[in-house]
């Protein structure tokens, strides 16, 4: 295994956005001072943030395998129909999807608990839970819940997945809140914080484009965010005016033209992801989205960590087996851990 710090791997220059990219470049350098809101981030531990280079070879975390003696969550299964979707009603036709929570074994029923929301859930459960499991355990996270969520089906222009995922906007996190949340809440009595503080979303390639999005459009309801091979590329449909570019918007205009916000975020990418290659013109280009997604987190002061994954593809299962438990360990830092 190998994990070391980086000097950025293989930017790309930014043609007609040769200005931003270096500016960018200028606040990574130090040349151009952090305005109030990033310096008042720098002066807080920023310990594990920064730029890696991990690989080629790849190890397993223990954290990844149920251990004796670990105290085990349960999981508990529901399915929402699209019909009884006020905000999701279906983009082609009628559906269902899955949702499953976890619940680990220290929970009080009824204490208001810290949780992470999972795309595309119901596919990383058993890791998921797992890590959980172990990590809890030896008190390196928080008791939190769990909550993983089904995609409604499809996968980009055009599809059910592609609106909720890939759409730039507030609008999946309205679905979560007040669709998803209130019916776990009432039907396996749990109270949910409202400190975002407390507030995590995950999820890989345009799940974790959607995990940004619900932080960045809402950072009153969550502040931590777990992103593999992210989909911060031009895939919004229909086109949006707002946002041209879809989530390339993100690292192209978004973040640099925005104050920044108090979001903690994990950005991992694979050498070998999706578009690699591409060129810029195409918005399609994986670790080039990631690249600048990293740069431009740095230049506005964000609490981030960078992982770029040699001769990895996309959400490649050896990097989370690797990375999973201490990426997690990362996101929470800084959230109280009781006694």
């Amino acid at each position: 295994m190998t994990t070391t710090p980086s000097l950025r791997p293989a930017p790309i220059p930014g043609g007609g956005r040769a200005a931003l990219i270096g500016a960018c470049l200028l606040a990574l350098s130090g040349a151009v001072p952090l305005d109030a809101a990033a310096a008042a981030s720098a002066a807080v531990s920023k310990e594990g943030d920064g730029d890696f280079i991990i690989g080629p070879d790849y190890t397993p975390d223990p954290a990844n395998a149920p251990k004796d003696g670990v105290p085990k969550g349960t999981t508990q299964n529901f399915e929402l129909k699209s019909s009884d979707s006020k905000v999701y009603p279906g983009l082609k036709g009628a559906y269902t999807r899955r949702v499953v929570v976890y619940i680990p074994k220290q929970y009080v029923a009824g204490a208001p608990a810290p949780f992470i929301v999972v795309q595309d859930g119901p596919g990383y459960v058993h890791r998921v839970s797992t890590v959980l499991d172990n990590l809890i355990y030896e008190r390196r996270v928080p008791v939190m819940i769990a909550v993983f969520v089904d995609n409604g089906g499809g996968d980009s222009k055009g599809s059910e997945r592609g609106l909720e995922y890939d759409t730039v906007s507030e609008r999946y996190s309205q679905f979560i809140e007040t669709e998803v949340l209130p019916k776990v809440a009432t039907d396996y009595k749990i109270a949910f914080t409202k400190d975002p503080e407390g507030r995590a979303t995950m999820g890989g390639s345009s799940g974790a484009a959607c995990a940004f999005t619900m932080a960045w459009f809402r950072p009153d309801l969550y502040h931590r965010v777990l992103s593999y091979s992210g989909t911060f590329v031009a895939q919004e449909s229909p086109d949006n005016p707002a946002s041209p570019h879809g989530a390339w918007e993100y690292h192209e205009h978004f973040i640099p033209m925005s104050p920044p916000k108090p979001l903690r975020i994990y950005l991992e990418v694979g050498e070998n992801d999706n578009g690699a290659g591409r060129p810029e013109n195409t918005y399609h280009n994986w670790p080039m989205a990631n690249e600048r997604m990293a740069a431009v987190l740095k230049a506005k002061g964000y609490h981030y960590r960078y992982e770029f994954a040699k001769k990895a593809g996309h959400v490649d299962g050896r990097v989370m087996d690797q990375t999973l438990p201490s990426a997690m360990e990362w996101l929470w830092r800084g959230y109280p851990i009781a006694k």
